[in-house]
């Protein structure tokens, strides 16, 4: 796939699957109204909300740079992304979407961003194990696997990994 294809047909997936996650639900949930909780703590929202921003941007980034394709299942990418925040977790998009979620949460203080923020978890951790790592397994072959063996999905590693 050529880098301006990957790019668009991630764009528009950016904003499809991660644009409903964190943007549409929960702004269904709360229709943007905040609660009523200390100051402070609302203001500390912002780190994991733009934290989660930045490291979501620069996943669809990865996918179009390094894997020539889109992080969606119907676009895959062409090379497998072990590359940048990929080396140190397998799943920076779905902790990322979390985080900004449970930003949002705070910022808002919306308890009920946080139960949501937990079930969008255990769905997004359902399809990684379900479908997203044996369909990368069939796809990459030995490759992922060493990769899926030395990465962690969920908690990132403390130093990067290679594939020596």
């Amino acid at each position: 796939m050529r880098k301006e294809v990957a790019a668009l047909g991630s764009t528009v997936f950016l904003f499809v699957a991660p644009g409903t996650v964190v943007v549409l639900l929960p702004w269904w949930l709360t229709g943007w109204r905040s609660g009523d909780w200390w100051p402070a703590l609302r203001a500390a929202g912002l780190v994991p909300l733009t934290a989660g921003a930045v490291v979501l941007l620069s996943a669809y980034v990865r996918f179009v740079v390094e894997g020539l394709g889109t992080p969606a299942p119907v676009a895959p990418p062409e090379h497998l992304v072990v590359g940048g925040l990929y080396r140190y977790l397998r799943n920076p998009m779905y902790v990322a979407v979390i985080a900004a979620i449970a930003g949002q949460g705070l910022l808002l203080a919306r308890p009920v961003l946080f139960a949501y923020g937990a079930c969008a978890g255990v769905a997004m951790w359902a399809f990684a194990k379900g479908y997203e790592e044996p369909a990368l397994t069939r796809r990459f072959g030995a490759g992922y696997v060493r990769y899926r063996q030395g990465v962690p999905g969920w908690r990132p590693r403390l130093t990067p990994w290679r594939d020596d």
